[in-house]
């Protein structure tokens, strides 16, 4: 953000500390007249112009050509793309750092459902349709049970525990989603207007389930159908998890959201005696549970397959100071295809891929020149973005260079589109996350843009308060949270966003070519600094 000159010191201390007091998120508009370095003497300019929209053209019209299949996580088109990468490295002479090869493997479990049927007096439930069940998350299980026992909002909290008092070990449980309100709208656990954290954490309630020993938790879901929707290919398709698991599923409970059907053929005819507990509940802020007495039966059996992917590394040893390392990330995965129908993914992320491919080639040729950069650059290529941020997050737990030496992320997805704000402007970027945990890499990135680009920089996406939470919903995100400051370029969404749509033809070619060349020039500037830029900021969890 910029301050006016004309604005008094009164006014700029204000502004000043209502900057200081959350992130950048406004818009930062080139100046007209300006007047960028172009002059091929500096050799940051000189290496960023090797960035070209053709050659942009020719890795991106392969990356998301139909032959590819869409680059799914575990399929030959996966495979595919990470051999062309490699295959590009190698023609540049990089390094073969990773036993001979460029490849960090990572093993992923494939879960689908063999068996998964609810039957409740005799009427027989389908998942995906009446009830949902994600196979990542819940486990194997196969029972009758006489008796569902109503735990109001299966809450265990200092304030107020509906297991207080209540027998729930080997119980199959029924419960509200969110928590107890009073008569006057205000919640018991707060106090206030707002609630708690129980009302966003439904893993909580499934941990605290898992500590009492509950058999089975049943999640009323009021909008089923919409939640079916929203999550139809996961809920159709395997899940998709790191082998060596992200976290253990095993501290959640079993459980099922279920439709408001399927809850009303449980409590059956004690319905009433459902009411005067959740009236209980409200008026006097205590748990009061009901024993209901239906025929349930549960039938559910996964079956998971191992399948290898591999995120691709590209090195270049840096000189004085080559064991602090600047990593530059791309996913290069997409979702590939539902029966005969590719989705491409060009802009996401064939656009982010290529563009890190064409860094590779300035660094390439930089050491060539005798210009190597003086920390060492990691162009990291990614697989299994699409199922949960799982090769980046792979490699931030393993990873091959130091985290404590890692100096920045800086990320690369989904950069060749204009969205509907910029269709008269397409040369903008949304910037997110370059002042969360370090004003130095937004200083950076903000001064190669005036320096050399002139491009028009949107933080919208890096306010705390967005909705959409990007800052939590990219490869970044897994160097972020153990304090490694990042940056993550984005063009925003659209109508093609994971859609067949995404192809080549759409592709902004010379707005990618522009983003590029400031991306190179803030990794240039990181790798070629006298002081690593400093920490400032506090990791915030969000995933």
């Amino acid at each position: 953000m910029r301050i006016e000159k004309v604005l008094s010191i009164a006014a700029a201390l204000l502004l000043a500390l209502q900057l200081n007091a959350q992130y950048v998120s406004g818009v930062n508009t080139p100046d007209s007249s300006a007047v960028y370095n172009t002059d091929t003497s500096d050799v940051s300019v000189l290496l960023a112009n090797t960035i070209s929209a053709e050659d942009m053209r020719e890795h991106l019209t392969i990356l998301a050509s139909d032959e590819f299949g869409g680059r799914e996580t575990g399929h030959p088109g996966n495979d595919m793309a990470a051999e062309y990468i490699s295959g590009h490295l190698n023609s540049l002479g990089v390094p073969k750092i990773m036993d001979g090869d460029y490849y960090q493997d990572v093993a992923f479990t494939y879960t689908t459902w063999e068996a998964n049927t609810v039957t409740i007096n005799g009427n027989d439930y389908k998942g995906a349709k009446d009830f949902i069940a994600f196979p990542d998350k819940t486990g194997n299980a196969s029972f009758q049970a006489k008796e569902v026992l109503y735990l109001g909002y299966g809450i265990d909290d200092p304030e107020y525990s509906d297991y207080k008092k209540v027998k729930v070990r080997d119980k199959v449980i029924l419960i509200n989603k969110g928590e107890p309100m009073k008569k006057d709208s205000s919640y018991w656990l707060t106090g206030t207007s707002e609630p708690s954290s129980w009302t966003g954490d439904i893993d909580r309630k499934l941990k605290s389930a898992k500590k009492h020993g509950v058999r089975m938790v049943l999640i009323i879901e009021d909008g089923l159908r919409e939640m079916v929707g929203k999550n139809r290919r996961k809920l159709l398709g395997p899940t998709v998890t790191l082998t060596n698991g992200l976290k253990d599923k095993t501290e959640l409970a079993n459980h099922l959201y279920i439709s408001t059907t399927m809850a009303k053929d449980i409590i059956g005819d004690k319905g009433k005696k459902v009411i005067k507990s959740r009236k209980y509940i409200t008026k006097k802020g205590k748990n009061c549970d009901a024993k209901l007495k239906p025929a349930f039966a549960v039938n559910q059996l996964r079956k998971s397959t191992v399948l290898l992917g591999r995120n691709v590394l590209g090195f270049f040893e840096g000189t004085d100071l080559k064991d602090e390392i600047v990593v530059v990330s791309a996913h290069y995965d997409h979702i590939g295809k539902k029966g005969d129908v590719i989705y491409n993914g060009a802009d996401d992320n064939g656009s982010g891929t290529t563009t890190v491919l064409e860094i590779a080639e300035a660094l390439a040729i930089a050491k060539n020149m005798g210009h190597s950069p003086r920390r060492s650059v990691l162009c990291l290529l990614v697989t299994g973005e699409e199922k949960g941020l799982l090769g980046s997050y792979y490699y931030s737990e393993n990873p091959v260079f130091d985290v404590d030496k890692t100096v920045a992320d800086v990320n690369i997805d989904m950069v060749g589109r204009v969205d509907k704000k910029y269709e008269d402007n397409p040369n903008y970027i949304y910037v997110i996350g370059s002042d969360r945990l370090s004003t130095d890499l937004h200083k950076i990135n903000e001064n190669a843009n005036n320096t050399y680009t002139g491009l028009t920089l949107d933080y919208k996406y890096n306010d705390e308060k967005d909705p959409n939470r990007y800052y939590f919903r990219s490869d970044h995100y897994n160097f972020a949270r153990l304090g490694i400051p990042s940056i993550f370029f984005f063009n925003g969404v659209h109508e093609d966003y994971h859609q067949p749509g995404d192809t080549v033809d759409k592709i902004n070619f010379d707005k990618m070519q522009n983003v590029g060349r400031l991306i190179f020039h803030t990794i240039w500037d990181l790798a070629n600094r006298n002081d690593r830029i400093e920490v400032d900021g506090k990791v915030k969890a969000g995933r």
